[in-house]
């Protein structure tokens, strides 16, 4: 998985005088709405961070790479408590509300924000897709329809799996791809 770079640019810190004591605040969306919150925020010049990751999922059979929130839900917002004019947040697509322990906003400390920024990349575990053990068909190539066991991925696109051939449990080598799930 990988930060993406559209929304890294998208969200870059414009600094100005007043941002001195600006703060990181959370907003919460409506379901499904973050990226929606997040541009239309950032539209009306707000300092918005919504981190994002590239993620290979199964789409009708197939591997395709697809943009999901770091966090369902919630992005961050800076504001100075005395310059910034709130009274919009609230009023924008895709926004349920602003994150409050009774009437104080939730502020978010700036070394979290930097330290989510600072990490160009993120890990995805083969648990994702297949389980060691589990049960697969293989659906393109030479083994087509065969049934093979998931042992672990090698890399982010080829696994190792387990096929019975002649009799002999053999490892193969094959895209991730041409996988299914039994």
């Amino acid at each position: 998985m990988e930060l993406s770079n559209t929304e890294q640019n998208a969200t870059e810190p414009c600094h100005r005088e007043e941002d001195a004591h600006a703060s990181w605040y959370v907003i919460q969306c409506k379901g499904s709405e973050s990226f929606r919150a997040a541009e239309h925020l950032t539209n009306q010049g707000y300092e918005v961070f919504h981190p994002v990751l590239d993620v290979k999922r199964r789409r009708q059979g197939k591997l395709a790479t697809v943009t999901e929130p770091l966090f369902p839900y919630y992005l961050f917002i800076r504001l100075d408590q005395v310059v910034s004019n709130w009274r919009p947040i609230r009023s924008t697509r895709g926004v349920l509300r602003l994150l409050t322990f009774g009437n104080t906003p939730v502020s978010v400390p700036s070394a979290l924000v930097e330290a989510l920024r600072a990490q160009p990349h993120r890990q995805e575990g083969s648990h994702t897709y297949f389980c060691a053990g589990e049960k697969v068909t293989i659906t393109e190539g030479p083994f087509k329809d065969l049934e093979a066991i998931f042992e672990h991925s090698k890399g982010e696109e080829r696994a190792i799996v387990l096929l019975n051939v002649l009799q002999r449990p053999q490892h193969l080598n094959v895209p991730l791809d041409q996988l299914r799930k039994l």
